[in-house]
């Protein structure tokens, strides 16, 4: 029976997918400087927690809790494309196809970070 190793750490609020991608005149689309920046702090995040990236075939459960900037109304599925492909940008993971399991949770308390918990299936 394998163990269940998890990590725990928190990243900035996420840009929206409204947010993320950009799109040149020519039809090239592009990540957005808002984007950029976050994958960038996921990076130094996880780097600097030393956390190291889940075998491919590894099956993970992610559970997020959502702590909004401010008061506007804002749909929690709208986070999830930054979030989740920084962490496979910052090799936390192979591909967000891992993850069997998603747990989100919006709370009320305004800190523009998101908490974010993964463990092995």
């Amino acid at each position: 029976m394998k163990v269940n190793l998890g990590v725990q750490f928190e990243i900035p609020w996420p840009p929206s997918v409204n947010n993320y991608w950009g799109q040149s005149k020519r039809g090239t689309k592009f990540i957005l400087p808002k984007a950029a920046a976050f994958r960038r702090d996921v990076i130094f995040i996880t780097a600097q927690a030393g956390i190291k990236q889940y075998d491919e075939e590894e099956r993970l459960s992610i559970h997020l809790d959502l702590y909004p900037p401010d008061r506007r109304r804002r749909d929690i599925d709208n986070v999830l494309k930054s979030l989740l492909d920084s962490l496979e940008i910052a090799r936390v993971i192979h591909d967000d196809s891992q993850f069997d399991e998603l747990h989100v949770v919006r709370h009320e308390e305004k800190r523009g970070n998101v908490v974010v918990t993964i463990n092995i299936c």
